[in-house]
Order: structure tokens, then sequence, then C-alpha cells
């Protein structure tokens, strides 16, 4: 069964969101729905946000989105960091101003921000900045989380910066884990939420990533001026890499290597985070019949 909006008369469109781990066939499924449902796109990717910031993100071409609208894409600078607040308002009014709107991603919390019922804790400009002076310094703030918040700490990878930061902050702020801070869901939208995953999930990621640096990866960060003062785009999958890279710290192989083990490690997060929710309803993203099968649910 799918996840409905028990509100009646809901005065906002029916959300499609296809949503699942790095490297599954998102994108694809989602261009394939619009094209046979009349819809349009809205990214839920948070990296894909970022103008420039094209290879290592895998954000579809022009040509490879076949006609579709895409929203939300390429709007901030790499310099900007990024705020799923901020992201909650413009999204939803994407969403709100399509007739069938498609919300694509595997970002967790950006997707529920969309979806959900959701308000974020506050901020303090002071703790905040400490925290940040401290993980700049290279404290070990990934390890401070862990012994205050295990479950935060098991769905943040160790280099996000930000994430941790926000989360220590959360923690400082009202005493409580930053998980506890997150709502119970309860629907904005009208929603059916279809799940992509496969098998071969490794595989393909080693595939992306060679991929990634034949096409020009390590380029295409060196011509991103302002990336290093980027507290979240510096810090994305590959662009660090690079960034090391580019820097002499790894060589090529070295870079490669380590962008698919932190991929590895950021699809069994994403994997953990998105099964825990019963409303998702899961495809086989090898199955031919793939487009078929979400064809069914959408309704």
């Amino acid at each position: 069964m799918s996840y409905r909006c028990s509100v009646p008369n809901h005065p906002h469109p029916r959300v499609i969101a296809v949503v699942g781990p790095t490297a599954a066939g998102k994108s694809a499924l989602s261009v394939a729905l619009a094209q046979a449902l009349g819809g349009e796109i809205v990214n839920a990717d948070s990296m894909q946000l970022y103008r420039g910031m094209d290879i290592g993100t895998a954000k579809l071409s022009v040509s490879e989105r076949g006609g579709v609208p895409h929203h939300l894409l390429d709007i901030w600078d790499v310099t900007v960091t990024a705020s799923v607040a901020e992201y909650q308002k413009i999204a939803r009014a994407a969403v709100d101003r399509i007739g069938t709107p498609i919300l694509v991603g595997g970002s967790g919390l950006y997707l529920r921000a969309v979806l959900e019922d959701f308000e974020f804790p506050g901020t303090d400009p002071v703790i905040r900045a400490g925290l940040e002076a401290a993980w700049a310094r290279g404290e070990p703030l990934f390890e401070r989380l862990r012994r205050l918040d295990p479950d935060a700490a098991a769905r943040i990878l160790p280099s996000n910066g930000r994430r941790v930061v926000r989360a220590l902050e959360v923690i400082e702020l009202t005493g409580r884990p930053f998980t506890a801070s997150l709502p119970s869901p309860t629907p904005v939208y009208e929603s059916v939420q279809i799940g992509v995953d496969r098998d071969d999930l490794d595989a393909r990621v080693d595939l992306r990533v060679d991929q990634m640096w034949a096409a020009g990866l390590v380029g295409e960060v060196a011509g991103l001026h302002g990336l290093r003062d980027g507290l979240t785009a510096s810090r994305a999958l590959g662009y660090q890499q690079a960034l090391a890279q580019i820097d002499g710290v790894y060589t090529e192989a070295e870079a490669r290597e380590a962008t698919k083990r932190a991929t590895r490690r950021f699809v069994r997060r994403q994997r953990k985070w998105f099964r825990r929710d019963p409303r998702i309803h899961w495809l086989d993203g090898a199955s031919d019949t793939l487009l078929a099968d979400a064809l069914a649910l959408a309704g």
C-alpha cells in the first residue's frame, strides 16, 4: 500500500518519489516515468544542487533528460554551505507548481524535508563557529558524535564536516541526541515512494568512478573556483579525492580507489536509511520490467 496523506481536499499535488542508493538507476527510471506520465523532475540529490559539479555527481546531461523538465539543478555556487531548510522551501515551491512532480534522489534527509511536516532545530552562530573551527583544526569531532549519538554517527559519513558539525550543534543546543530531534513522519503531500536497488551495486559503483575519472573529473574539480572554500561541496564524494590528487596527496589510482571505498560505504548508509522506511516500495533496478512495475505503483 502506498503512503497516502489523510488530509481531505489536500491542496498539494501528488508526489512520486524515486529513492535509493547511489548508482542504482534512479535517474534513468525517473526520466522514463516522467515521459510516460507527463511529469517533471525535482532534484533531491544534495550535490546536484551545485553548479559545475556535473561529472562527479552523475548529473544527467540535457540530452539524457529526454526533454523532461528538471528543477533544482545547478542552483548553488560551490562556496555555499548546503542548508536542508533552504532546500525545503524551494523544493516545495517547485513541487507545488508541477502537475505531476517526481522527486528524485538519494539524500534521505532532503527527501523527508519535502514530503513530511519537518521543522528544523534552531542554530547558534557561536556554537556553530566553534565547532567549525574545531573541525578545521582536525579535532576528532566525528568520534565525539559517535560517543554522544551513535545513531546519528551511523547515518553520517565521517568526512562530512557540515553534517557532523550540525549534529553536534543540535546536541549542544537541545541537550538531546540529534536523532531525537527528527520528527515522526507526518505527510505534507500525498505520495508514493519507489525504491530502486540492485545486487550488482558495488560493481556499478566501481565502474561509475572509473568513468568519472575518464570523463575528466580532475579537470572539472580544478576549474571549480572556490571549491576548497565550500564546506559542503569540497567534501563531496569524488571531489574530495580529486582535490587530494591535485595536491599530490594521492596518485590517480589511489584517488580512484579511495572514492570507490567511500562510495561503497555511503551506499551502505543510504540502504540503512531507506530500508527502515516501510512506506517505500522496493524494485529491482536490473529488472526488465522495472518501468512497468514503477508505473503500476505510480497508479
